[in-house]
């Protein structure tokens, strides 16, 4: 055989994947376009379920529960934006199973079922930080923060000794909220991917374990560093509130405890398979 029916015939697989990759790719674009028309159409109950944290915040002050737009097109790239979010989401299933297509033939069947399980658990890891961040964060935030506007100026006339004014003219300035759909939109979400991402520490630190990256008795030797770390995440992503600081804190550091018992049963489960392979003897550890 010649040197150029040799590259030929190397290059013959390579071209295979490249075409397989593509139709991957075709179908996950398709699915994803597909899944985000349906989202549009109902882009606007999505966007209510979305604002009703700061509407029972707005309900329970008394106040009009309402959002608004300050530009003709706002609204509209608002629920277009909800669309790309929500319609990524809906065909994550279908982008995960022709990346799962594309990548599996290349694996052993070990891999394949090491790597299965947290298929399945990233996104139902993702969908509990998400409800987490909606149903608890969002309500805490919205209302430190809608009703900072209140506690400052109540604070000052406590301080001064000065009651309210009974005329209209008297009246001092105050504020009043008026959210905006894309700017309230953009910090539920914010919460929302935050806590979506802090719950996959179980699965990133259990992937890592897998791979020997890490291992239980390294992560129990960090965890003042890790204790430290998540203090800080906890400060940066959430709102100058204690509650709410606290409350993540105890959930991510939970999340930490849990991913080491996880690296643990990993370690466990390698040294017995090393063990009948006999690779290990029985007093042996890795």
């Amino acid at each position: 055989m010649s040197a150029q029916d040799e590259i030929e015939d190397s290059s013959a697989p390579l071209i295979e994947h490249l075409a397989e990759l593509r139709t991957r790719l075709i179908r996950a674009v398709i699915a994803f376009l597909i899944a985000m028309i349906a989202c549009f159409v109902v882009a606007e109950p999505i966007l209510n379920f979305l604002a009703e944290p700061i509407a029972d915040v707005l309900r329970a002050r008394g106040e009009n529960p309402q959002l608004i737009f300050t530009a003709p097109q706002e609204k509209f790239f608002v629920l277009i934006r909800i669309s790309v979010i929500f319609g990524l989401g809906l065909s994550f299933p279908v982008i995960a199973h022709q990346l799962w297509r594309f990548v599996a033939p290349g694996l052993y069947k070990t891999e394949k079922n090491a790597f299965l399980p947290f298929i399945f658990a990233s996104p139902l890891l993702f969908l509990l930080g998400a409800a987490f961040a909606h149903y608890v964060v969002t309500p805490l935030a919205m209302n430190f923060f809608i009703g900072f506007s209140d506690a400052i100026p109540a604070l000052v006339n406590i301080l001064s000794g000065s009651e309210p004014a009974a005329e209209i003219e008297n009246e001092e300035l105050r504020t009043v909220f008026l959210g905006s759909v894309r700017e309230s939109l953009d910090l539920s979400l914010k919460f929302i991917f935050a806590f979506g991402l802090c719950f996959q520490l179980p699965v990133l630190l259990t992937l890592m374990g897998l791979a020997g990256l890490v291992s239980a008795e390294g992560l129990g030797n960090v965890r003042k560093y890790a204790v430290v770390g998540i203090l800080v995440m906890a400060a940066l992503v959430t709102p100058p509130d204690v509650i709410t600081q606290v409350i993540l804190f105890v959930v991510v550091y939970g999340l930490y405890e849990i991913s080491i018992q996880l690296v643990r049963l990993v370690e466990a489960r390698r040294t017995k398979r090393l063990r009948e392979e006999g690779v290990l003897d029985e007093d042996e550890t890795l």
